[in-house]
């Protein structure tokens, strides 16, 4: 590799996620077993879009121009929000 350019002069935002959970726990029988009947659980809850890879191929031209299109554009992202319910019954 040649030139004078800084090798990570392409860097990806920060990632910034934030996940909740939210439950109710009803305890019954001596307080010992309980069912959460209510258990509801999202991942990056505000949908922030999280950056994963930027196309970094520079292609040059014999004259010296930078022929790839693509090149900074984002190529992929990380998962949108997720959000899942359940029922849980400890014994």
């Amino acid at each position: 590799m040649s030139g004078n350019g800084h090798k990570d002069i392409i860097r990806l935002p920060g990632v910034n996620n934030t996940d909740i959970t939210l439950f109710k726990r009803f305890p019954f029988s001596g307080g010992r077993r309980n069912v959460q009947v209510i258990r509801w659980e999202v991942y990056n809850l505000f949908n922030h879009t999280q950056f994963n890879g930027i196309d970094t191929t520079a292609r040059f031209a014999a004259t010296g121009e930078q022929v790839n299109p693509t090149f900074g554009q984002v190529t992929s992202t990380r998962s949108p929000r997720v959000m899942q319910g359940a029922v849980r019954i400890v014994f």
